[in-house]
């Protein structure tokens, strides 16, 4: 299948930051690529959004930001913890949260298509001003 260059600019977009915080929502991708392509619509940026996401090239969740975000899909998945109060993100390394994925898989047997875990609390500093 033929990547468009909406698409492409999408991809290039993502691949210019760093794949922890490359988290953008279909808005934020929306007024980056605009002046690249003055004549793009906010639909023509959702479609091929949806698009990317159905093929497994990015990925789409809820990072605590009032709408949805996305991000690439690479070769290192990572998770994060988001604290609620001051919006801190931690990274966590797939290496940690594999093992919950792998008893889950193990003990219903569901097979897990979650590339990303997004995991909301408190962090310590939010926690000690409670």
């Amino acid at each position: 299948m033929r990547t468009s260059s909406v698409e492409q600019l999408i991809l290039d977009l993502f691949a210019g930051q760093p794949v922890e915080t490359a988290h953008f929502t279909a808005q934020e991708i929306y007024l980056q690529l605009k002046p690249q392509l003055p004549a793009v619509n906010p639909s023509t940026i959702y479609r091929a959004l949806e698009r990317m996401t159905r093929s497994g090239k990015i990925s789409i969740s809820d990072m605590g930001k009032g709408a949805a975000v996305f991000e690439i899909v690479g070769k290192e998945r990572h998770h994060h913890l988001v604290c609620e109060t001051c919006h801190q993100v931690i990274t966590l390394s797939d290496d940690t949260i594999r093992p919950l994925f792998d008893e889950l898989s193990r003990q219903f047997g569901f097979e897990m298509t979650t590339n990303h875990l997004v995991l909301f609390g408190h962090c310590p500093a939010c926690r000690r001003k409670k």
